[in-house]
């Protein structure tokens, strides 16, 4: 009996060891085109070049990502089905949301961090604010106002959590994406919005004025933007991030193999630059890292929505 469990065991290490044979499959919970979307494509390159396998993109938008989550959590888990998670999926649905078919944390093995997505609190030209201070006191002091914009989850629970800790009266004017609503925000039909460095040319050009980055660190392409706890607002903790999960149960040998793939496609020239493009600063960690991040946010993320007062639908 010894003898054959040994013969399993050392033929499982031989499998792990051969892994990828086949084509990885990297499921992405948003459409083609998008920033997500290259941003999957970039990784997944220079991932494929280390791995010697063809790293595939597989879009499965909707449902806030819990489609694309749920479908990785059923997979196999040999690493050959791997997710491109992020807050949308991680942090802002099960705040959201009472039901989303899975645990962000229970139901995955973390692989790697990507990064983070820079998010701005961004405000019409006209209002008069410079910071992001003199905002919540000029708020505070014409209440009802100002309309704000929502076209993600961090625009619902970022500027909730904001006007219920400031304990401001603000509209809310939800949109099913950042486009539409910049249109709005540039003819001052609402006057704030958290947004993604989609923002960046409008910032530039002063067509729209960033009073503060929901970032650690300041944006290298507005370092001028302080960012929250700079700001004085430090209580604004949730962030906007990517990485890359697989199915809960994976091997450590092949969670070690694709977290190195992941790491070192963020170090490869190709890939920086690519990135770059998006104004997107990649950077990996270990699974450890990722999955204490991945709680942390959990959490910060369902404090935010119950200090805005937000219900799970």
């Amino acid at each position: 009996m010894r003898r054959w469990l040994w013969a399993v065991a050392a033929a499982a290490a031989v499998a792990h060891a051969e892994f990828p044979e086949k084509p990885v499959h990297f499921v992405v919970p948003f459409a083609p085109g998008g920033g997500a979307d290259s941003l999957a494509r970039a990784v997944g390159e220079g991932m494929s070049r280390y791995l010697g396998q063809p790293v595939v993109v597989d879009n499965k938008p909707g449902g806030d990502a819990t489609i694309a989550s749920a479908f990785v959590k059923a997979a196999a888990p040999d690493g050959y089905t791997i997710l491109f998670g992020s807050n949308t999926g991680f942090s802002g649905a099960p705040a959201l949301h009472r039901n989303i078919g899975y645990d962000p944390v229970r139901d995955f093995t973390p692989i790697s961090m990507m990064g983070m997505f820079p998010y701005f609190l961004t405000v019409n030209k006209d209002v008069p604010a410079r910071n992001l201070r003199e905002l919540v006191d000029y708020a505070r002091a014409h209440p009802g106002e100002l309309n704000y914009a929502s076209g993600n989850a961090m625009g619902i629970v970022g500027t909730g959590q904001l006007i219920a800790a400031e304990k401001l009266q603000m509209t809310h004017v939800p949109y099913k994406g950042e486009a539409p609503a910049m249109l709005d925000l540039l003819s001052n039909r609402v006057q704030m919005i958290f947004t993604t460095n989609f923002i960046i040319p409008y910032a530039k050009d002063g067509r729209v004025r960033v009073l503060a980055a929901a970032m650690d660190e300041r944006h290298d392409s507005l370092p001028e933007v302080p960012t929250m706890a700079e700001a004085g607002f430090g209580y604004l903790a949730i962030r906007g991030w990517a990485a890359v999960f697989a199915p809960a149960g994976l091997p450590r040998d092949i969670q070690a193999k694709l977290n190195a793939a992941v790491v070192e496609s963020l170090k490869m020239q190709s890939t920086r630059d690519a990135l770059a493009l998006q104004g997107f600063p990649g950077k990996g960690s270990t699974p450890q890292e990722l999955g204490e991040f991945t709680r942390a946010q959990l959490q910060s993320w369902a404090a935010g929505a119950k200090a805005a007062g937000i219900q799970p639908e």
